[in-house]
């Protein structure tokens, strides 16, 4: 219940201020990678930076409406507002193909990509509904709910496809996480079918985190070892598929691992040790058979940086300019030494030489690293860690369930946005098309970042009025 109608409350002008100041540290950028002596103007909206400027007042604008209305109806119309994301993905399908994708709603070169604003949706529904249930007491209908709020945007990205926000989606795992939600009910639906076995609970719930980076050992040894044909000197002249030599190891695998557990175990948990065993064969090569799949039917420009990252393709190996983004924009950053070129005295990435394509996109961080060096790339590290930091310090001092959820969804987003984006322009990440938050050209993105950031300063502005 609401307790007094202030406005703004308890705002957190700390991360206002961030926020501001790392937008116009990235306009200010955009107009430096993107500069045309033809038209100087910063006003310019025929150029990018004139258009970044514009994407900003709208943003502000947007940011200003969505902290006017009361946070009440963020939660009482969580639904129609993930129903009308899902809406617009559904939609940009059935239009025809942009750039190799079917990301984008819109005409010319103005449209928007309705991915960005499903995560916004995303994030409020499900506030809403876990903030709705007793984690306690949650059941097989609760964890398939929260899974298909978070998997039908998935699937739907997936069919553009956007590799790169169907990876950011996946960081509603962690709120899952830190929320108590796991997925034991519905193992132990599975599980307890078998005769003789009766867990009360699994491993899983408990060790959500390790079973994240052994499902990630998974996926990248997968693509590594699959990548391979199968030759058997039984059949000679014959290639198998790579994939054959997962299910192999896998099998080996779990036999060894029946055989520790059936040593360890006390004789009367040996049908446990035999149904852990199965269970997570099964569950392991289900995900390996999905990240084979789903690897098959990428772009051929994604699938080949993927190869390039993971060192499958080296030496003469390589298509010609087929690793040109990657090693340009590292050599873009690693030119700006520690106090960098100065401003708009970037070379490598600079727009006469265009050595580093997208330079005011996905690789915004190339011309700020040349120009500003190390000192100024950590500090805007700083600053993006700070802006983190303090949503997660805010997610801890909500009383409501829902705003503490919607606070952590909007700092593993960002997170994977700032890490990933990072990752890509220091060869540590492939090339997938995320945009830094805050900082890269696109309209879409900064409306997105802008209206899920002032959605949570009105949640917490008003944390002290509400009652759970």
């Amino acid at each position: 219940m609401r307790q007094n109608e202030s406005l703004t409350g308890s705002f957190d002008w700390a991360l206002f201020a961030v926020y501001i100041l790392i937008m116009s540290m990235g306009v200010a950028t955009v107009y430096s990678a993107a500069y045309d002596s033809d038209h100087p103007s910063l006003f310019s909206f025929s150029e990018v930076y004139g258009r970044q400027l514009m994407w900003v007042g709208v943003s502000l604008f947007l940011g200003l409406l969505v902290f006017l209305i009361d946070s009440d109806i963020y939660r009482k119309f969580s639904l129609p507002i993930y129903g009308f994301t899902l809406a617009l993905l559904i939609i940009v399908l059935l239009l025809p193909e942009r750039n190799g994708a079917k990301s984008w709603l819109g005409i010319g070169s103005f449209g928007i990509q309705p991915g960005e604003f499903a995560k916004v949706g995303t994030a409020i529904l499900l506030s809403s509904f876990i903030g709705s249930i007793n984690v306690k007491q949650q059941n097989v209908r609760t964890v398939l709910l929260v899974s298909a709020i978070i998997g039908l945007p998935m699937i739907l990205i997936m069919l553009q496809p956007d590799a790169g926000t169907f990876i950011v989606f996946t960081a509603f795992l962690f709120v899952m996480y830190r929320e108590g939600v796991t997925f034991d009910p519905i193992i132990l639906k599975f599980v307890n079918l078998i005769p003789g076995i009766k867990f009360r609970q699994t491993w899983v719930g408990i060790h959500f985190i390790p079973i994240i980076f052994a499902i990630v050992f998974l996926c990248l040894t997968t693509l590594i070892v699959s990548h391979e044909p199968l030759l058997l000197d039984t059949f000679p002249g014959e290639e198998f598929s790579g994939y054959w030599k997962i299910l192999i190891s896998l099998v080996f695998f779990y036999i060894a691992a029946y055989f520790v557990m059936r040593w360890i175990f006390a004789k009367r948990d040996r049908k446990r040790a035999a149904a852990i065993a199965i269970i997570g064969f099964l569950i392991s090569v289900f995900i390996s058979f999905v990240v084979n799949f789903t690897f098959e039917k990428l772009p051929s420009h994604q699938r080949l940086r993927i190869e390039l990252l993971l060192g499958i393709y080296e030496g003469e190996n390589v298509q010609d300019g087929a690793d040109y983004n990657r090693n340009h924009a590292m050599a873009a950053v690693g030119s700006g030494g520690f106090f960098g070129k100065g401003y708009q005295n970037a070379s490598v990435s600079s727009v006469e030489t265009n050595h580093v394509p997208e330079s005011e996109t996905d690789f915004i961080f190339c011309p700020f690293a040349e120009e500003w060096g190390f000192a100024g790339s950590l500090l805007l590290i700083g600053l993006y860690l700070f802006m983190m930091l303090r949503i997660v310090k805010m997610a801890e001092r909500q009383r409501s369930t829902y705003n503490r959820v919607y606070a952590y969804s909007v700092a593993v987003i960002l997170f994977y946005h700032f890490a990933v984006n990072l990752g890509m322009n220091i060869g540590f990440a492939p090339v997938i098309g995320i945009p830094l938050p805050f900082f890269s050209y696109g309209g879409s993105s900064m409306m997105s970042f802008s209206v899920m950031m002032f959605i949570l300063l009105k949640l917490d502005s008003q944390r002290k009025d509400v009652l759970n």
